[in-house]
């Protein structure tokens, strides 16, 4: 599967391939050329909306409506800090993050949505306007292939400054370990939600980061933070996964309090099984009258 998904354009094609089930669709009436209904005119209709043909045949006055296909704006925010270089396995947080933001990228180009880029680490570091088409796809993949995870990270201060000038209403997806204050981003989090955004929260983290399964001596290198410290990774280990847990659990619950999804991710789960299990849950919570 990883040397399958090696190539970002080839990632997203396997990611989405037999997903994609259709267009995003609106029940409200449309100028879209699927066809849905005839009803009764009402005053008021527009002229141009009536069916002069079916006047003449049964001398009733109908109008057709549409199914609307909506356009949908996504907006990949990556964090390219140097937190997301680490990797205990044969690939970085960074790398399964831009792989993640490139299937989601595809599946939406695919339904012929309009998709942007930001890569950032405490500011926005490259951005590809959103747009659609061929042309888009090849500047969003590009950029991701050519970054580099280096920086402070910022992500707080990154979605607060985000939030005001993004144009175009829409989901946006942060890719990021989120290793900064939960207070912090969920200021950035309100200011999305204020200007009417859909934030979602994928948390890339690596194996060992979670279960710091290191042996008993280790040296540790500060990846933003200058110097080296060494420590009994066992003497410590409890201690550092009740710290993350801690960390977690605020980010999650400053999450909840504002209905944004927060999913925690780690590389060695198939990128493909992750990002279908969500949007499967999403499309499920959608026709059930959910978010």
């Amino acid at each position: 599967m990883l040397d399958r998904l090696s190539g970002l354009s080839l990632v997203a094609r396997t990611v989405v391939e037999g997903f994609m089930s259709g267009h995003h669709r609106s029940p409200h009436a449309g100028s879209s050329v699927e066809f849905a209904q005839y009803r009764e005119y009402v005053p008021g209709d527009e002229l141009k909306r009536v069916d002069w043909k079916v006047f003449a045949r049964s001398d009733r006055l109908v109008v057709k409506e549409f199914v609307e296909e909506t356009n949908l704006a996504l907006h990949l925010l990556v964090d390219a800090s140097e937190s997301m270089a680490y990797g205990s396995l044969d690939w970085s947080k960074f790398d399964y993050a831009r792989w993640c933001a490139a299937a989601l990228g595809q599946l939406t180009l695919m339904q012929r949505d309009t998709v942007g880029l930001v890569l950032f680490d405490e500011a926005s570091k490259n951005r590809v306007a959103p747009g659609n088409g061929a042309p888009q796809q090849k500047a969003i993949l590009e950029q991701l292939e050519n970054a580099q995870a280096d920086g402070p990270t910022g992500i707080g201060k990154v979605l607060n400054w985000i939030g005001s000038r993004l144009s175009r209403r829409g989901i946006v997806a942060v890719f990021s370990d989120f290793f900064d204050d939960p207070a912090e981003i969920a200021n950035g989090l309100r200011r999305l939600k204020f200007a009417g955004h859909e934030p979602i929260l994928f948390q890339v983290l690596d194996p060992q980061e979670v279960d710091f399964d290191f042996g008993s001596q280790l040296k540790l290198e500060g990846l933003e933070a200058a110097g080296t410290t060494r420590v009994d990774a066992k003497a410590i280990r409890a201690a550092y996964r009740a710290e993350l847990e801690r960390h977690n659990d605020a980010l999650s619950r400053e999450a909840s309090s504002l209905d944004v999804d927060h999913l925690k991710l780690t590389t060695d789960q198939p990128v493909d099984a992750v990002l279908s299990t969500y949007l499967a849950h999403r499309s499920a919570r959608a026709r059930g009258g959910g978010r």
